[in-house]
């Protein structure tokens, strides 16, 4: 009865293993795309609206913010992107990793493409658009100036100015350009914006007052994005509005958390987040790519997140006003901001470690903690080892999938010393099993006195009982860190294997349910059970593997036990079939390793591998069944 009641125990608790995976990661997921398609419909139906540098309204006290709404009319048609671009004169970007343009109507940086990055692994596919202009479908762009004082009635160069272009004709590493405004009260602005060969751009603003009377102008500098992005909304992963502010640390805002903050003064329609700090960045993340305002150093900031509805559209916006500056008559004021726009490259960003004579900007621009840019988590000193050694591998052997196969041998190596006591104990195990039987028929009734008995001879052959437990949390930690690595940095992102993997970021793309492209439809569409049914070859792979390692231990005396360790291979198969498949390559890899570990300590311990022995009982009992 008792037998009965602990396999029926076991079912469930696999039944709840799936349905809980079900509800706290496909359901999920589920919502999160439903919710991006009906933020994409609501965009489709309306234009989003321009948020500009600009005079705030109030009294004469200085009290400006970076920009107030602009003056386009919301709800306007929506234009392509070529149109957008070619409604203004331009200036071109072309570097090795950017291109796009600059326009002389408000000198936004409003039109970015990353050329060496595709929408997907066909080389041939679009490369990934960063920025687009005002007035498309999803605006995002950085924009730079300077703002008077609450109440003072000057010009500044705002969204609608026309800036005349002086020197060169378009933007290269090798040559800057520089941008003329002259407000006509004795205001000359000048703009000299330079870019390096990765992804930062070089603001330097400068203005010169042939007036009368000294004027009070704020450098700023902005980051805005209408509308709410498609976001892969994985707990794992933040995407939103993101920046190391002095003291205040690391401060991260999903555009949810951004929606539900307080109201900002002196900001009609606009929730957010105020800061006043120093050595300080902040910018828009998504996984992959990012634009961060990078001022300097030293410079002291007043800083926001802000999330603002004008006409149908909600916007979302980084921006920061740094200390005023007096410019006298016949004077001149300056003030130096930069841009990071382009792919979360480790490398490039900076996570301590040259390549290519680089350092990334996080020690060359000497800045507050860039490297966070991207999203190591909690567990950051799990993660960023695991990278570098996945990188070190790559660039010795030239492909992701075999540098997964060389870290796992190395963390192999590593926790060698543990695992050898584990498996030692565990071959122990199987040689106390005839004793182990014998105790059942001495005590058939009697619980109680079985398992006092069996902790005896634990005891007195020193088995730790829990032995076999230790190797799979031993690949916990690995497990993890492997599949931040894979999930959030952009080196994965389309990184081949061999064969059908040509994205070891992404799931497996065969499917046993399609008789792996022999029948032409989709069983991943069917409700309930759809998503269920996708199941490739090397998750397959991956739970014969761990089905073996299985087989290779002794069987646990208790029946619950016995039957989790009979369906975990099975639900372990499906659970990962949904993860990127280089994980479910370095858990079949090792398997395979473990598999042969433990045989070779097994006979170390004259202790019988019985691998194909229990294989061939099992089938004979099914068979017998």
């Amino acid at each position: 009865m008792n037998d009965n009641r602990n396999t029926i125990l076991a079912v469930i608790l696999s039944g709840l293993v799936l349905i809980g995976w079900q509800y706290f990661f496909n359901l999920p997921q589920m919502e999160k795309r439903r919710a991006a398609e009906q933020v994409q419909s609501e965009l489709a139906k309306s234009v989003p609206q321009a948020q500009t540098a600009g005079t705030p309204q109030g009294g004469s006290t200085p009290a400006p913010t970076a920009n107030t709404p602009g003056t386009e009319q919301p709800n306007a048609p929506i234009v392509d992107r070529e149109a957008a671009i070619t409604s203004a004169p331009r200036i071109k970007i072309d570097t090795p990793r950017l291109a796009g343009s600059i326009s002389l109507r408000g000198a936004r940086i409003d039109d970015l493409s990353l050329v060496q990055f595709r929408e997907t692994v066909d080389p041939a596919s679009p490369a990934i658009v960063l920025f687009a202009p005002s007035g498309t479908e999803s605006p995002y762009y950085a924009e730079f100036g300077w703002v008077p004082a609450g109440g003072a009635a000057l010009k500044t160069p705002d969204q609608n100015t026309l800036w005349q272009q002086e020197g060169a004709n378009s933007l290269t590493p090798t040559s800057p350009v520089t941008l003329k405004y002259d407000n006509g009260d004795g205001l000359t602005f000048h703009r000299t914006i330079s870019i390096d060969d990765h992804y930062l751009f070089a603001i330097k603003d400068e203005v010169t007052n042939a007036g009368t009377a000294p004027v009070t102008l704020y450098p700023f500098a902005l980051i805005s994005r209408h509308g709410a992005p498609k976001v892969a909304g994985y707990y794992i992963l933040h995407e939103g509005l993101i920046g190391y502010l002095g003291d205040d640390g690391l401060q991260q805002y999903a555009y949810k958390k951004i929606d539900d903050a307080a109201a900002l003064p002196n900001r009609p329609n606009a929730k957010g987040v105020e800061f006043n700090v120093t050595n300080g960045w902040l910018g828009i993340t998504d996984k992959y790519w990012a634009a961060a305002l990078l001022p300097d150093t030293n410079a002291h900031l007043k800083a926001s997140y802000s999330s603002s509805q004008i006409g149908n559209v909600r916007t979302y916006q980084t921006d920061y006003l740094e200390d005023p500056q007096t410019i006298a008559a016949g004077g001149t004021g300056s003030a130096n901001a930069r841009l990071f726009a382009g792919a979360k490259e480790a490398s490039v960003v900076g996570i301590n470690f040259p390549v290519g004579g680089f350092g990334g900007y996080n020690k060359a621009l000497d800045l507050n903690h860039f490297d966070l840019l991207i999203d190591w988590g909690w567990f950051y000193f799990i993660t960023k080892p695991m990278f570098l050694a996945l990188d070190f591998f790559y660039h010795l052997v030239g492909n992701f999938g075999l540098a997964i196969l060389l870290v796992t041998v190395l963390v192999k190596l590593l926790f060698f010393p543990l695992a050898n006591k584990s498996y030692a104990s565990m071959a122990k195990m199987k040689s106390v099993q005839p004793q182990l039987a014998a105790l059942k028929e001495r005590y058939p009734d009697d619980k109680v006195k079985q398992q006092q008995e069996m902790m005896e001879i634990y005891r007195k052959e020193k088995i730790n009982p829990i032995a076999g437990c230790l190797p799979v949390a031993l690949q916990i930690p690995v497990f993890f860190s492997l599949y931040k690595v894979l999930f959030v940095t952009i080196e994965m992102r389309h990184a081949p294997f061999y064969g059908w993997i040509k994205d070891l970021s992404a799931p497996d793309p065969t499917n046993l349910f399609t008789l792996f492209g022999l029948l032409h439809f989709d069983p991943t569409q069917l409700p309930l059970f759809g998503h269920y049914l996708a199941l490739g070859v090397w998750p397959i792979i991956m739970g014969i593997t761990m089905w073996f390692q299985m087989k290779l231990n002794p069987t646990p005396p208790d029946p619950t036990q016995q039957m989790i360790f009979t369906w975990m291979p099975l639900i372990f198969t499906f659970m990962l079939a949904g993860f990127p498949a280089g994980l479910v390559i370095y858990w079949a890899w090792n398997n395979t390793l473990s598999v042969l570990q433990q045989s070779i300590i097994m006979r170390r311990n004259g202790v019988k591998v019985e691998l194909f022995d229990n294989l061939k009982a099992t089938f004979a009992s099914k068979k017998a069944t």
